[in-house]
């Protein structure tokens, strides 16, 4: 099998191309294919030249940090929860997320999620409580890894400047659900930062690896 990597030394270098061998192992993920080429002491390209190690996040390896998101054969995915049988072909073409700056390699700087949280006074100032029936959809909606596969995906999200796209709607529902007083500063932020610049397209839905139903937060904060 050949590895297809899109690398990048450090922040601002130029990227470029470096391809690998492996063997591929049965019922190996990707996450278990970086791993193993990282192993090696002696790691080289397939011209035989050394390569550094190749650079990428990873935490639980279970699907429930969103560490290792990537794009893989040009589909943006986790890492540990795609599996080499599944992929086409005999070569796995890996690069970083598109919409996010490259750290180094596979590894993004996500930090953009978190900024437009803050600057959005996304957060609960007074807690009043939630209703019961909301309880199910609160936390389907808490699952959210932040990965930003959504962010990758979506048609409308341009480096979340001004659209902070599908995450940043999820969080807006839990906290307006459960502040008093900063419901409706929320449901203004929500309606600013999201809803004028959402298309509907639902790619969000399609690739969450949580399966959050994020039409269902939509709804319920545009009925606010």
């Amino acid at each position: 099998m050949r590895v297809k990597i899109l690398r990048q030394a450090y922040p601002g270098a130029n990227p470029y191309w470096q391809e690998f061998d492996y063997e591929a192992v049965e019922n190996q993920t990707v996450a278990g294919m970086l791993d193993d080429l990282n192993y090696k002491d002696d790691l080289k390209d397939i011209s035989g030249a050394p390569a550094r190690r190749i650079q990428w996040e990873c935490s639980c390896l279970q699907g429930m940090c969103g560490a290792c998101a990537m794009v893989i054969n040009n589909k943006p995915a986790l890492a540990c929860e795609t599996f080499l049988k599944e992929l086409k072909g005999d070569t796995v073409i890996l690069e970083p997320l598109r919409k996010f700056p490259t750290v180094s390699d596979l590894v993004i700087d996500r930090g953009i999620i978190q900024e437009n949280l803050k600057n959005a006074n996304a957060y609960i100032k007074e807690y009043k409580g939630a209703p019961a029936r909301e309880y199910a959809h609160m936390y389907a909606a808490g699952k959210c890894l932040k990965c930003g596969l959504c962010l990758e995906v979506c048609p409308n999200y341009k480096g979340g400047k001004t659209f902070y796209g599908a995450a940043f709607a999820n969080d807006c529902y839990l906290i307006a659900s459960r502040s008093g007083s900063q419901e409706n500063a929320i449901t203004e932020s929500y309606k600013k930062n999201f809803a004028k610049g959402c298309s509907k397209s639902l790619s969000c839905e399609d690739v969450c690896p949580m399966k959050i139903p994020t039409l269902a937060s939509i709804a319920k904060m545009n009925r606010r």
